[in-house]
């Protein structure tokens, strides 16, 4: 049987290993965001000298002042619909980066709580006679631990279902 010492050292270690992994899947998914939005930023920038470039050509081959004036209104409109466009797709981006980003969240809350039950279990059969109570307390304590954490996370839901 290990002794409480090796029992919280594996327990510390897991956790760390946990920690470890948990931050590199969030690191991961936070670069796959941000590889997006450049990607969308790059597009939208070749896409606007492209058009501002046929714009101006235009401008320079009208004839008159009247000619330039109904080649700028012409453009007001599709110019609005790209910005809208644009921050569409944006939008889309950081809903999906949010819910990347909760689910993998929610996934190392659930396992961090399991772990921390299975130590307060393992613990609680080596514990000394008498110990029952520090034992309840320990496990209402993480049971609280995990309600709060479920009420925090159904909050963040509804308040970006909320926005979105």
């Amino acid at each position: 049987m290990f002794s409480a010492a090796d029992q919280f050292s594996n327990a510390t270690k897991a956790s760390i290993d946990a920690q470890l992994a948990a931050m590199n899947d969030l690191a991961s998914k936070a670069l796959h965001s941000v590889a997006e939005l450049v990607e969308l930023n790059i597009s939208t920038a070749k896409a606007s000298l492209e058009h501002t470039s046929f714009a101006a050509q235009q401008m320079l081959a009208a004839k008159d002042a009247q000619e330039v004036f109904n080649l700028t209104s012409s453009q007001a409109q599709p110019n609005a619909e790209k910005a809208l466009a644009y921050s569409r797709h944006l939008a889309s981006i950081a809903a999906k980066a949010q819910t990347e980003l909760t689910k993998a969240t929610e996934a190392r809350v659930s396992e961090t709580s399991r772990q921390v039950t299975k130590l307060i279990d393992d613990l609680s059969k080596a514990a000394p006679a008498g110990s029952e109570n520090a034992i309840a307390i320990m496990k209402a304590s993480v049971a609280n631990a995990n309600a709060a954490d479920e009420q925090l996370m159904k909050a963040s839901k509804h308040a970006l279902e909320t926005l979105e």
